[in-house]
């Protein structure tokens, strides 16, 4: 049983399993599961360059960013499950949580946090329900969301990034996963607005 899984470690997956990583010394977050299901062959990042991103050199590629920030997230929190060379074909509410059913394998979860790119070719099941046509792309590019308020699908199943209703821009991205993980950790919290950051002692 996962406390929270991550569906998906392009920019907003990534960016939310750093968050929630972050908190692992924190009472409400000590204990907690967690995992990535690590599937990026869709990612917009694989063909990105960036130039115009704070605090990234210019040039940077996103096919490095995918990778760079697994290895990142494997050597700051070791304890969040990375799941290489899966895809999720399936996602099923049952009594407390969700069963995420992959090609390889099925997890149990309290939360699911959907993490992936917003093409139209999105063919996890059970989520039929929530696409409708993307709010802030252009018609003919035949992009998807998952409807939400502020992330939030239905109770305890979120959505990050473009597929969450933003455009496709890396700190938008980053930003909506960092949100849903600062809402996930709030939760944990007991409800106590909550968010985590390294300090300069």
């Amino acid at each position: 049983m996962f406390n929270t899984l991550i569906i998906g470690a392009g920019a907003a997956g990534l960016s939310c399993a750093l968050v929630l990583g972050s908190a692992k010394n924190k009472p409400f977050a000590e204990g907690k599961t967690i995992g990535i299901i690590a599937h990026q062959k869709t990612s917009h990042l694989q063909n990105a360059l960036f130039n115009n991103v704070l605090g990234l050199q210019p040039g940077t590629l996103g096919s490095d960013i995918l990778e760079d920030g697994k290895t990142q997230l494997a050597n700051l929190y070791p304890h969040i499950f990375q799941f290489e060379k899966e895809k999720v074909t399936a996602i099923a509410k049952v009594s407390e949580g969700f069963i995420v059913t992959t090609n390889k394998n099925r997890y149990h979860s309290k939360i699911v946090v959907i993490a992936v790119g917003y093409t139209s070719l999105m063919t996890i099941k059970g989520l039929e329900n929530y696409i409708e046509p993307h709010p802030r792309a252009t018609i003919e590019k035949d992009r998807i969301w998952l409807k939400n308020k502020d992330h939030l699908i239905e109770e305890n199943l979120y959505v990050a990034g473009t597929l969450a209703g933003w455009r496709s821009q890396f700190s938008m991205a980053c930003g909506s996963g960092s949100h849903v993980a600062t809402d996930i950790l709030t939760l944990w919290n007991d409800g106590k607005h909550t968010k985590v950051h390294d300090k300069i002692i």
